[in-house]
């Protein structure tokens, strides 16, 4: 059986080097995507074209202006003294946040008297909505005492410490879900294309007539597909760590290992895809059909917590959901198999349960 599965597996490799478009999708492609997805996917939200209405003209509405576009946070791109020209750029989308500060500004916090300055934030982006009023409404809580002729005393402040990913960098958070989408997209898809493809050019018939044993053939057929998954993992961890600084605060092997956990659970439900699927065209639909949502309940995007509790719970039947979160807890806070277990039962029992039947389904359409 060793002698046959290896001379299996040399014809497979063979086969997928000769075709060098198989080569671009396994090899080019991923590596090419961690690089452009690192720097697209980015949440972080800076430069929100902003436009002040100063009817004021003080010197204090300045020197407040200037401050709240130091960080980099707000843009200005627009001023005028018309509230009604602020409200036309919000509508036309020149600007997402409109800052209005009324006439009698200053003279009112000499007097002592409460100060307001309106923010009209364009909400059809919450995201950079969000972003663009906690700004505002950050700067102004923490001037706010200091507008006031005599400020309270006992003041109480707060320093902040962010552990694991000190510079909230956007691209150290998604690029493991990246990684994990692309292994998905190369064992799932790519796998079941191929072997969909034997079936359909009628190669496979020929391997049936063979001495071989089925789980000899099964496995000669997707064992490479996860070398070239370990592949595609090394090389993305190269750009992640020398492209985009990624920490590597755990260890690497306990890192090959769950991705091994995980390319089981992939190869297998490529196996199943592929079971039944008749066509390529069958089998890329069927792997597109399976990767949409895996990737939408991953918690890639957005997070699992954020979800209703029944879709929440539906979660835990996706792998790639569990290999994200075990691939960030340890690259980024160096976390182990002890403290992140539930995901890597729930991963080891859905790889179990993949492999079981998609090779007993595949078992029978070879006999």
């Amino acid at each position: 059986m060793r002698r046959a599965l290896n001379a299996l597996i040399q014809k497979e490799l063979r086969q997928t080097v000769r075709d060098r478009r198989m080569m671009v999708l396994l090899i080019a492609v991923p590596t090419i995507q961690i690089i452009v997805f690192g720097f697209a996917v980015d949440l972080e939200v800076d430069r929100v074209p902003t436009v002040v209405v100063d009817q004021d003209r003080s010197v204090e509405s300045r020197r407040h202006v200037r401050r709240l576009f130091a960080d980099g946070t707000l843009h200005l791109r627009y001023q005028t003294q018309d509230t009604q020209e602020a409200e036309r750029l919000l509508i036309s989308g020149q600007a997402n946040l409109a800052l209005i500060f009324p006439s009698g500004f200053q003279r009112d916090q000499l007097c002592g008297r409460p100060t307001q300055v309106q923010a009209v934030v364009d909400g059809s982006d919450p995201n950079r909505g969000r972003s663009a009023g906690a700004a505002v409404g950050g700067y102004f809580g923490q001037v706010g005492p200091m507008l006031r002729i005599a400020p309270p005393s006992g003041r109480v402040s707060v320093e902040p410490k962010l552990s694991f990913n000190p510079g909230l960098d956007t691209a150290k958070f998604m690029l493991p879900g990246i990684i994990g989408v692309l292994l998905l997209l190369i064992t799932t898809i790519v796998a079941a294309m191929g072997l969909a493809r034997e079936r359909q050019t009628g190669t496979l018939e020929q391997l049936m007539v063979t001495p071989m044993a089925p789980t000899t053939v099964i496995l000669g057929k997707i064992l490479p597909f996860a070398g070239f998954g370990f592949l595609d993992l090394s090389l993305a961890l190269t750009a992640a760590v020398v492209i985009f600084d990624m920490p590597t605060r755990g260890s690497l092997i306990a890192v090959y290992a769950t991705a091994g956990i995980y390319l089981v659970a992939t190869l297998s439900t490529g196996l199943f895809i592929s079971t039944i699927s008749r066509t390529q065209q069958q089998a890329f639909l069927g792997g597109f059909l399976f990767l949409l949502p895996a990737v939408l309940l991953s918690g890639m995007l957005t997070p699992v917590r954020a979800m209703p509790a029944w879709l929440e719970l539906a979660t835990w039947l996706n792998p790639v959901r569990h290999f994200i979160e075990l691939l960030r807890a340890n690259l980024l806070a160096d976390a182990g198999f002890l403290e992140r277990w539930p995901n890597l039962l729930a991963l080891s029992l859905y790889g179990l349960f993949m492999t079981v039947l998609s090779i007993s389904r595949y078992r029978k359409t070879l006999e």
